[in-house]
């Protein structure tokens, strides 16, 4: 699993330092047709990425009920103020709030739910981090417009973002615009709405959509420090640093165009330019967006802080014979030295480390970790009259992580905090199953949808409150 390090560091985390979970609106709260909301493009995703979409809404898609937490929120939140969390971040469902995308007034009743979740998680002094977009583009814009390759969802997704702010806005410091918003590259439908298939869309489309996707980050990241003097806006990655898979430099090259295509979103949130390598990729492949003189200006409004998902590393090799990893979104080949999850993702705790002096030492912008964990297989048992899970795996995963985090900001990286994926247990997005397990919470909800979806807590429910009580000095360093 994890390699020794050397002189680990020891002692707490900074103080101040932002511990907490994160999830997702259409992995968790159900209710999907109900309180006013419109489709998304999720109610036509029953098998997460796995499969093609579907005409509309089939019932066997979990996330139409989630977990339930649009009328669980209060006792869930509970937990979470149990095991500590000074911060949530959960995600707005755009189409709560404008449920077609092209409405001309937002949706009160969705408002008002948030507004209910905002009470709750303010009564446990929690710090909401709010994700606008997380792979949840209303239905309409995306078979109506064709997704992000349409300009005109710029101005859907500002005035979108208007609302959010003038409602939310003394209530919301940190906000993040688009949810791993390079993953579009490889999922452009879960990730820009784009109903063509990927093996369909051509280069200049995807890249136009990614244009605008950024001009929307840039414009709305103005907006929200005009109307938010004090508010945190972040852009929001995949992170995931390249190995070459030998010492070649052929390997070498090949694994610095692979994070090429990853740091270009970084590089544009935090400087505000295009840069040089992505202009030679337009040039030699024929590529010419459309640019207007506002579209770079609206750019150079630079976010505050990068936050990222972190879940593996990848390897790339210059020979195209050598199989791609099965389980990697983004792509890259086995690393023959790392273990894997069930789902075939690997494990490489080093490479948090990694990752994180890479993005300080590029950007110099505060960094947040808002997306670790692994998906397991959990099994409920019952230990001295109580229903728990013995996922010590888990606690393993995220200790040996956590004491990355640790070095990294020892190494002098400003790390803001950290937010493990699906704190409770929700559906998956890849796969659409809630057999694959993030959470310290269990819910007894199966993949046939059975279940009384009462809460239990975790072994490392307890491990993960004891972290965050003792500000990260309990973290094992001996094994990470």
């Amino acid at each position: 699993m994890s390699h020794a390090s050397v002189n680990p560091a020891r002692g707490p985390f900074p103080e101040g330092f932002l511990w907490g979970g994160a999830t997702a609106a259409n992995q968790m709260e159900g209710e999907y047709a109900g309180g006013g909301k419109g489709l998304s493009i999720q109610d036509v995703m029953p098998k997460g990425i796995t499969s093609p979409p579907t005409e509309g809404p089939t019932p066997d898609n979990l996330k139409q009920v989630g977990i339930d937490f649009y009328h669980r929120y209060a006792e869930d939140i509970a937990l979470f103020a149990e095991m500590g969390f000074k911060v949530y971040r959960f995600s707005i469902a755009w189409s709560r709030i404008f449920p077609e995308g092209d409405n001309s007034e937002p949706n009160e009743e969705g408002l008002e739910f948030y507004d209910r979740v905002l009470d709750e998680l303010e009564k446990h002094g929690i710090e909401p981090l709010v994700t606008l977009s997380h792979y949840e583009t209303p239905l309409n814009l995306a078979r109506t417009y064709g997704g992000w390759t349409n300009r005109k969802l710029i101005g859907f997704y500002e005035r979108y973002c208007q609302v959010l702010f003038e409602r939310f806005g003394s209530r919301v410091k940190y906000w993040l615009t688009f949810n791993e918003i390079n993953s579009i590259i490889h999922e452009p439908f879960i990730s820009g709405g784009i109903p063509i298939p990927r093996d369909e869309l051509t280069e200049q489309d995807l890249y136009q959509a990614i244009h605008h996707e950024l001009v929307a980050s840039g414009r709305v990241t103005r907006m929200a420090h005009e109307l938010m003097p004090a508010a945190k806006i972040g852009c929001m990655i995949v992170a995931h640093p390249v190995y070459p898979l030998t010492p070649s430099p052929d390997d070498v090259v090949q694994a610095m165009h692979t994070a090429h295509a990853s740091y270009a979103f970084g590089d544009i949130h935090c400087r505000g330019i295009y840069p040089g390598y992505l202009l030679r990729h337009f040039r030699d492949n024929g590529i010419e967006l459309e640019i207007t003189d506002q579209d770079r200006d609206d750019l150079t409004n630079t976010v505050d802080f990068v936050s990222f998902s972190y879940y593996m590393s990848i390897c790339e090799s210059a020979d195209a014979t050598i199989a791609k990893g099965p389980g990697n979104l983004m792509g890259g080949v086995p690393n023959p030295t790392l273990e894997a999850s069930e789902w075939g993702w690997q494990i490489d705790p080093q490479g948090l480390r990694v990752i994180i002096n890479d993005y300080w030492e590029r950007w110099q912008k505060p960094l947040f970790v808002v997306e670790n964990g692994i998906g397991a297989k959990d099994v409920l048992v019952d230990v001295d009259g109580s229903l728990t899970v013995e996922d010590d795996y888990r606690i393993d995963y995220m200790n040996d992580h956590l004491v990355q985090v640790r070095e990294a900001i020892a190494d002098g990286a400003h790390v803001l905090g950290y937010t493990s994926w699906g704190c409770i247990d929700i559906v998956s997005a890849g796969t659409a199953q809630l057999s694959k397990r993030y959470g310290f919470i269990y819910v007894d909800r199966n993949d046939d949808g059975t279940g009384s979806l009462e809460r239990y807590r975790k072994k490392s429910f307890d491990w993960y409150r004891e972290v965050i009580a003792s500000n990260g000095a309990i973290l094992d360093g001996s094994a990470a």
